[in-house]
């Protein structure tokens, strides 16, 4: 596999999740306000390029401490949580604020890890960022640490934000950290341990070289972020973990600062294809001769094209798709299979009056089938 840079990586990526670590975005209980609108002005210029770009942030709870007055150290749960309430409100603004003078509409998107593992909801996250990037937006997203009570205790931004890469289906995560790559061991502890430049894939002795925290702030050490790489790489999304603390970190990477590239293997939409095409499916929707056709032509399948719906299944669940040819793959079900049989045959401006709620346009959307 050829070595990819750092700076080919970032300059070529049209999907761009960017990872911010509390170390970076908060200094003794404050914003480092400088730093942010430095960071926007880079993110700016990733959407001038073409790129859609989220942003996975920590700091609530580093900001709602200091606002709150709470001491250094470990904080009891109910602290942790009343300080993630206060600076949540305060990191939202300030993402507002740092990204408004570039023309760019900040949007606040509260997840927890449980979000992207079950199927229903996580099509609903999906849903709402890809809509959210379609309407220019910036989405800034956190842990919804208030009522996450494990993802405060145990959960970390490092695989939230490689999960929110993969659902997107983004081509790269950058993790912007108080360190400039994978080292093969600590270097603050070893002066001879040694940055990889590049990791083609992820080994034992990889995962092995994986340390601690570096950072008292910081609940993502190495090995989160290794365990992040794994996740977004499979999914066909590259990595680059580098130091964020400069002033303009990411254009930083542009100019060939320091950093490690984690090669994607396959690319995102492969990958995904890949995923729903070996998922056991748990009925089948029979499809008309015209909307086989549009689905061989790359459109979503709609409720129109629908004579019959066959087994039980919930809204996520993977289903047959059966047209007059024969089966034509596996698709993710936008509705359940009541719903489903009670919109088939019907145009989608019947939905809503069908199910007394407004529906989606799409049975299963296009991007959520293997053909």
């Amino acid at each position: 596999m050829a070595t990819l840079t750092a700076a080919a990586t970032l300059s070529q990526a049209r999907r761009v999740v960017v990872k911010i670590g509390s170390a970076l975005l908060v200094e003794r209980g404050a914003l480092r306000a400088t730093w942010l609108h430095a960071l926007a002005q880079d993110l700016a210029a990733l959407r001038a390029r073409g790129a859609d770009v989220v942003v996975v942030s920590s700091g609530s709870i580093a900001l709602g401490r200091g606002a709150l007055g709470l001491p250094e150290g470990a904080l009891a749960l109910e602290q942790s949580q009343a300080a993630a309430a206060v600076g949540q409100i305060r990191l939202a603004r300030a993402y507002e604020e740092a990204l408004a003078p570039h023309g760019i509409t900040a949007g606040q998107v509260l997840l927890t890890l449980e979000d992207t593992h079950d199927r229903r909801r996580y099509l609903n996250s999906r849903a709402t960022l890809s809509t959210l990037l379609g309407l220019g937006v910036v989405p800034i997203v956190n842990e919804n640490d208030t009522i996450a009570t494990d993802e405060i205790r145990y959960g970390d931004n490092d695989r939230l934000a490689a999960q929110v890469a993969v659902t997107i289906g983004a081509d790269l995560l950058v993790l912007l950290s108080d360190v400039d790559g994978l080292y093969s061991s600590n270097p603050q502890t070893d002066p001879a341990a040694r940055r990889f430049e590049f990791v083609a894939h992820i080994t034992p002795e990889i995962e092995a070289m994986a340390g601690e925290p570096l950072s008292t702030l910081s609940k993502g050490g190495m090995k989160t972020k290794v365990m992040a790489a794994r996740t977004a790489t499979a999914a066909g999304c590259a990595m680059i973990i580098a130091a964020g603390a400069a002033m303009h970190a990411l254009q930083g990477v542009l100019d060939g600062a320091n950093a490690t590239v984690f090669a994607p293997q396959g690319d995102p939409r492969s990958a995904r294809k890949g995923w729903i095409a070996a998922m056991k499916p748990k009925g089948t929707v029979h499809v008309d001769a015209g909307a086989e056709l549009a689905l061989q032509q790359g459109k979503s399948l709609l409720p129109a094209g629908v004579t019959r719906v066959d087994g039980q299944f919930q809204r996520g669940d993977p289903v047959v798709i059966h047209g007059p040819s024969g089966a034509l793959g596996l698709g993710l079900a936008g509705y359940s299979s009541l719903e489903a049989a009670a919109i088939a045959g019907h145009h989608s401006r019947e939905i809503a009056g069908i199910l007394n709620y407004p529906g989606r346009v799409a049975l299963i959307h296009r991007d959520e089938m293997a053909l």
